[in-house]
């Protein structure tokens, strides 16, 4: 339908006279059919119908009946590298990231997705601005904005406006999340970034997902390994829950759909996960290495989601402290001085992001670990080797030894001035 005057959608902030530029090249390149899609569509919507505040766009993503790469070359072409100053050509989809006057768009030849197996990348092939709406997640992310002429048209072709004057989410069709388990992780986002409700007739679609869960995360010898594409966007979809989205919310979300079985049962029913994700943000923890913490096994599920490698091992180097600390009586534990916990801890040669993961699942003598991390360890001998060596010490192993004497019993001092 197109969009008259009394209907109101607010385009601020989206370059309407670059869209203009883009069709102009288009044409001369053979195509004539471009969108306006994604967030930015459905954000505007949000805010003509007064639900959700918006400031404009951050970035754009137009899709079009033709190859993206063409188009983009065109643009470069006509363009100049100082008007077009960024671009990026992924060829296997033929999809293209650019920058034009200072506007970043994602570029998009529209495609049909063919899942040849539950959780595997899709097999695609052109087709029409329609079609390709009809491959996304949710309805309210299949609407558009037809721009091959000045004359602009909303394509909602799934009642994506109905739903969003409804507040629900609901998925484009009845096998949305059996293609793609991950959307539910992406609609646990959008629910809590939006302020949206998760449809019965969703709800239902996940339930039934889980329910049939094929892989190897269900307790059964006939379970298969889960495809490597889909534990990588699994991995993905967690990383912008956790750093770009209202996380709390989102993760409330998918333990109430009793989606966490995603990466494994144990983490359905834990309850300290708020605690190990603060704490993983006050201590500059990455959230998801924190969250994966409280797994019955951390090792396994990181490396399931192609966490890097870096961060499976400070998993089990928080592993190995917690093994250190359970093998020595509580009693004695809660008798060491605090230069006792700095050595200890310094001769397990561990690194200080792997005791930070260990204070953000709260583990026993946590409190100990945490002053470590945080003042401790940064304590020096208040009197240097070079002084030392004046006072008329010989460079050795003594000299090493008194200065570790010399910071212990500073380190034991600040503990006693605390008490005064």
């Amino acid at each position: 339908m197109p969009i008259k005057p009394d209907f109101g959608l607010d385009l601020q902030g989206i370059p309407l006279e670059l869209f203009k530029l883009i069709r102009d090249v288009a044409k001369n390149a053979g195509i004539n059919r471009i969108a306006l899609t994604g967030g930015v569509v459905r954000d505007a919507l949000l805010h003509d119908l007064g639900i959700k505040y918006w400031q404009g766009a951050k970035d754009i993503d137009l899709i079009i009946e033709g190859s993206a790469s063409k188009l983009a070359k065109e643009l470069q072409y006509a363009l100049g590298t100082e008007r077009l100053s960024e671009l990026r050509i992924h060829q296997a989809y033929d999809t293209v990231e650019m920058r034009v006057d200072g506007t970043l768009i994602d570029l998009t030849t529209a495609r049909l997705e063919n899942y040849s197996a539950p959780g595997q990348n899709p097999q695609i092939t052109p087709s029409n601005i329609e079609q390709d709406l009809a491959r996304r997640d949710f309805t309210v992310n299949s609407i558009a904005l037809d721009i091959s002429t000045d004359e602009l048209r909303l394509i909602d072709p799934f009642g994506g406006v109905k739903d969003l004057e409804k507040g629900e989410l609901n998925f484009l069709h009845d096998r949305s999340v059996e293609e793609d388990p991950t959307r539910i992780i992406r609609g646990a986002r959008y629910a809590a970034r939006l302020g949206l409700e998760m449809s019965p007739n969703s709800l239902k679609q996940i339930c039934s997902t889980l329910q049939n869960w094929p892989w190897d995360l269900h307790v059964t010898k006939e379970a298969c390994p889960m495809p490597p594409a889909m534990s990588t966007r699994l991995r993905l979809e967690l990383e912008l829950l956790l750093t770009q989205e209202p996380w709390e919310e989102a993760l409330k979300n998918l333990q109430e759909w009793e989606a966490f079985v995603l990466l494994e049962q144990k983490l359905q029913y834990d309850q300290q996960w708020r605690r190990r994700i603060r704490w993983a943000k006050k201590l500059k923890v990455e959230p998801l290495t924190a969250f994966i913490a409280g797994a019955n096994n951390p090792i396994s599920l990181a490396t399931r989601l192609d966490i890097p490698k870096k961060q499976i091992e400070l998993l089990a180097e928080s592993l190995k402290l917690e093994d250190l600390l359970s093998s020595i009586a509580t009693n004695e534990l809660s008798h060491w001085l605090p230069s006792r916990w700095s050595q200890e801890i310094e001769n397990a040669n561990l690194k200080p992001d792997a005791i930070a993961i260990s204070i953000c699942k709260g583990v026993s003598m946590w409190r100990p670990l945490l002053r470590w991390w945080g003042r401790w360890r940064q304590i020096t001998s208040p009197i240097s080797a070079i002084e030392l060596i004046n006072q008329g010490w010989q460079p050795g192993p003594e000299l090493g030894a008194e200065l570790r004497r010399l910071r212990a019993t500073q380190i034991d001092k600040i503990r006693s001035d605390n008490k005064t």
